[in-house]
């Protein structure tokens, strides 16, 4: 294959913007603001299933109280009463009246131990009300951080996206006045070639792998005609004269 020397030339001009298109792309990938993302997001995902947790067991203790505060409701409305019955003087048997006077004093007892139930309810539900404000706080703030986070990363994505398309722009400029055939197999070798389908031979050595030619070599290069596309014998990759090569 042959080309005209400017032709070639423009190759390392293309060369220089795929290589800033491919900078800027990994730029893109490699934005220190994925990893503040995805642990911001793992930390705001764990925190919401710790406050969904939370939440269940405040419900759970606010259901145990209101059934504990029944129950002590149920025994001193029947204390009461026994004790209305006993103060109205209606029983007159001394059996009932010792049995009316016990179960008093039994149900007493049982409103007591009751109501020590009902007071640590209560603790347990005043630590699961904290629980959940703390965690909802803390989800909040996950919440704020992980937002930073995603407007920092959209802020440089759209930074990193602008001089890209200024680039791409750049590089349908340069590309248009390549011959196609050259352009197709300088694509091909980029592809196979890590990004890196022309390079130029300065002072000797291929700047897209870095070997150095040997005298023999380089005097094959030399008398190559202007117009003949070299190729590295190392790397395959296109190899383009310029006036500093040696050659």
């Amino acid at each position: 294959m042959n080309a005209a020397p400017a032709d070639q030339i423009r190759l390392l001009d293309l060369q220089a913007i795929d290589s800033r298109l491919d900078q800027l792309a990994h730029r893109r990938r490699s934005l220190p603001e994925h990893a503040e993302i995805d642990q911001a997001t793992a930390d705001h995902t764990a925190l919401k299933s710790l406050v969904v947790a939370a939440q269940a067991q405040l419900g759970d203790t606010n259901r145990e109280l209101t059934k504990a505060e029944q129950d002590v409701e149920q025994v001193r409305s029947r204390s009461a009463r026994n004790q209305q019955r006993l103060d109205s003087g209606a029983i007159t048997s001394p059996k009932d009246l010792e049995n009316l006077q016990h179960e008093i004093g039994s149900l007493a007892k049982r409103q007591s131990d009751l109501e020590d139930v009902v007071l640590e309810i209560m603790e347990r539900l005043e630590s699961a009300q904290t629980r959940v404000t703390e965690l909802g706080a803390r989800l909040e703030h996950s919440t704020v951080v992980l937002n930073e986070a995603q407007a920092r990363r959209d802020a440089a994505f759209g930074e990193i996206d602008t001089e890209a398309e200024k680039v791409k722009r750049d590089r349908e400029t340069v590309a248009a006045v390549i011959p196609a055939d050259l352009l197709k197999l300088y694509t091909r070798l980029r592809e196979q070639q890590g990004g890196v389908g022309a390079a130029r031979l300065y002072q000797r050595r291929c700047e897209g792998c870095r070997v150095e030619f040997a005298i023999t070599d380089l005097n094959a290069i030399k008398a190559e005609p202007k117009d003949a596309i070299v190729r590295c014998d190392n790397c395959g990759r296109i190899l383009v004269r310029t006036a500093e090569s040696g050659v």
